[in-house]
């Protein structure tokens, strides 16, 4: 194991779901962390203002797109861990150029930063939604990329040019490609807390299709990920998959969560949560063993033990989410 005392890193998006697990990991493991987070009027800094490591944080706020914010960030850094972006899917229908400007300039500007600051490593974070739908399962580092989205599209982007980055300058990146993440903390934009609450607030659970698959990630097995790729020198320029090898339907997956919680539910399908057809991603399915030959890495939290514990934390949190409302 990497000895993590006293490593000066930074964490972009870190007061996000997956952003702040892994601040607070780093923090438990010793590091010096810098944490980025967005700048709003309101002065909040997202999961982390609930962190009760707060005191051993370095908190920023700025903006991805803004260079000077990310000099700033990222000056006298070691390690850049970059998770900020605009992720929600629906909402990227909307407002597609802000996801340029935000997944792929926001990227520049770290990469472009980072190698200026003359940083050791930096892990960029991509997405399983790069792929599309599956052509081939299980999904390898070699599938092709596809659009089905602009947050996809942009994500795509974002990818290539951490690529470019390492080719062009031997900028020294490596790109995490996790897949569905769950855990506590994280929005109703996703499916997994969107599927609970409804269970635990009523007995109907309203969602957009219910025959796509996802391969379902503990947020605690994408961290040790992070943590890995980020000090493997066999990592360097690859890009790795972080998925757990195993898929499950979105209906499959609500009738278990609705088991899990003990109460009998009714499953409707609405047409305001779906994705428009041709961007639909219908099939995802992971293949790890490149994680687990670079960085040897294999998810240690089960599909079940995960939910398990999300639907703890939920119960106990139940006042930080809006009930039935529909996040985009």
């Amino acid at each position: 194991m990497t000895n993590w005392n006293n490593k000066r890193v930074l964490v972009t998006g870190a007061g996000g779901f997956i952003g702040s697990h892994l601040t607070e990991r780093l923090v438990e493991e010793g590091a010096q962390v810098r944490a980025l987070v967005h700048y709003n009027a309101l002065g909040r800094w997202g999961w982390l203002d609930h962190s009760p490591q707060l005191e051993y944080i370095d908190v920023v706020a700025g903006d991805l797109t803004d260079r000077d914010s990310i000099r700033q960030a990222v000056k006298d850094r070691e390690i850049v861990f970059h998770l900020g972006a605009l992720i929600a899917i629906p909402y990227s229908y909307h407002v597609p150029l802000s996801y340029i400007h935000a997944n792929i300039e926001g990227t520049l500007n770290v990469l472009q930063t980072s190698r200026d600051e003359g940083v050791e490593r930096i892990v960029h974070t991509s997405t399983s939604e790069v792929y599309g739908t599956a052509r081939y399962v299980p999904i390898d580092e070699k599938h092709p990329l596809k659009g089905q989205s602009p947050y996809a599209a942009s994500k795509i982007g974002a990818d290539k040019m951490a690529e470019a980055f390492h080719l062009s300058f031997n900028t020294p990146v490596t790109t995490v490609r996790p897949f569905n993440t769950f855990g506590p903390r994280q929005s109703m934009r996703a499916i997994i807390p969107t599927i609970i609450i409804q269970c635990l607030i009523g007995d109907t659970i309203h969602l957009g299709n219910l025959h796509p698959t996802r391969d379902l990630n503990y947020v605690s097995n994408t961290v040790d990920g992070f943590l890995l790729a980020a000090t493997e020198p066999a990592a360097l320029g690859q890009t790795v998959n972080l998925g757990s090898g195993r898929e499950i339907s979105v209906g499959d997956l609500a009738n278990l969560i609705a088991k899990m919680v003990g109460k009998p539910v009714i499953i409707e399908s609405e047409d305001e949560r779906l994705r428009p057809q041709c961007s639909e991603v219908e099939r995802l399915l992971a293949d790890n063993a490149l994680a687990q030959k670079l960085l040897g890495w294999m998810p240690k939290v089960s599909l079940e033990e995960g939910l398990s514990l999300t639907i703890g934390w939920i119960k106990e949190n139940l006042e930080l989410y809006r009930g039935n409302a529909y996040v985009i």
